[in-house]
């Protein structure tokens, strides 16, 4: 039995400069960090005495003779292109909701293929699994994704990313003391919305647009760099952290009509009267999780104010995807 544990992740500022369309001409860049909710990802190789060669569960369980049956479309390609000959079985397992805007699915192609790695006793660096994903998704299944969910699944923690034209990327972890990492924690206040979407077909429209925005993209890519400024100097208020969400979002709801929907714009205006400075809904719009920036004096008062909603409590800066049992034979390692 292998198990692979891969975190999602919440990004801060940049979303809409990790797609290849935009980067490739313009670079981009990414703020953000992990956190301590994951995709788990159980597999072993299936015995051989069960008219199904494959087993995966899920949302629903496939049981099939042949990769090509697979419908779940990460599990096909993941298996194709390793080029999978043994029968196996597939759990997946995850502590928040999918198509909520944090990662899960890039999370989930990332730990399958580390799981899968593993299995084959073979070790793979965070950025071979995370270029892997990012092929695998972009190309192999050519959706409508971006490449900063694999990069956050693969290499955890707290970091910026840069995006280059020649598609390579550079992870630098964000540095910053102890009490302003606590101190950021502690501001950051994360709802579901109740609302599920699916985030390529929101994306292909944030995509389409891409030309027309280009001013909005430009403005969200240089907050990433002054986001980075105050992060690292405590003598700047975190506050203003806060207020840079606020601005970057009212940027990113021009990307594209399904970015926002009125019931989301009623949450977030909801959040800001109980005293949010600013906030975002994470992933590509339309549902998911919506993430506040709040002075822990008045978590309560949002608490309150969102009593209808589900709040997370979440820590930063958890481990990018490792294997957290490996018995490939089966049996307890000694």
């Amino acid at each position: 039995m292998i198990i692979s544990r891969t975190p999602f992740r919440i990004s801060l500022f940049g979303g809409g400069t990790d797609y290849p369309a935009w980067y490739r001409r313009n670079g981009g860049a990414v703020v953000g960090t992990t956190i301590n909710k994951y995709c788990y990802i159980s597999l072993r190789a299936l015995p051989p005495f069960f008219e199904h060669r494959h087993r995966i569960a899920y949302s629903k369980i496939e049981t099939v003779r042949e990769i090509a049956d697979i419908q779940h479309p990460a599990v096909r390609a993941v298996l194709q292109q390793l080029e999978v000959k043994e029968g196996l079985e597939i759990h997946h397992d995850g502590d928040l909701p999918a198509r909520s805007g944090l990662g899960s699915s890039s999370a989930f192609t990332v730990g399958l293929l580390n799981a899968i790695s593993a299995l084959r006793g073979r070790m793979v660096t965070a950025r071979e699994l995370a270029a892997e994903a990012i092929r695998i998704e972009q190309e192999v299944l050519q959706e409508s994704v971006g490449s900063q969910d694999q990069v956050w699944a693969a290499y955890g923690g707290t970091s910026v990313i840069n995006f280059l034209p020649d598609g390579t990327f550079q992870v630098t972890p964000l540095i910053m003391s102890a009490e302003r990492r606590k101190e950021l924690q502690a501001s950051l206040a994360l709802y579901f919305t109740g609302l599920s979407r699916f985030a390529p077909s929101i994306a292909a429209k944030q995509i389409a647009n891409f030309d027309a925005r280009e001013q909005q993209l430009r403005a969200m890519a240089s907050m990433v760099p002054e986001a980075v400024a105050i992060l690292g100097d405590e003598r700047r208020p975190l506050s203003e952290i806060g207020t840079l969400l606020h601005e970057s979002w009212q940027l990113k709801r021009q990307l594209a009509d399904a970015v926002s929907t009125p019931a989301i714009d009623d949450i977030y205006e909801a959040g800001r009267a109980a005293g949010a400075l600013g906030g975002k809904l994470l992933g590509a719009g339309g549902g998911g999780f919506l993430l506040f920036f709040i002075d822990p004096a008045k978590r309560a008062a949002l608490r309150e104010r969102l009593g209808t909603l589900i709040e997370v409590s979440v820590e930063i800066g958890s481990a990018g995807s490792k294997i957290v049992v490996y018995e490939p034979s089966g049996l307890e390692n000694s």
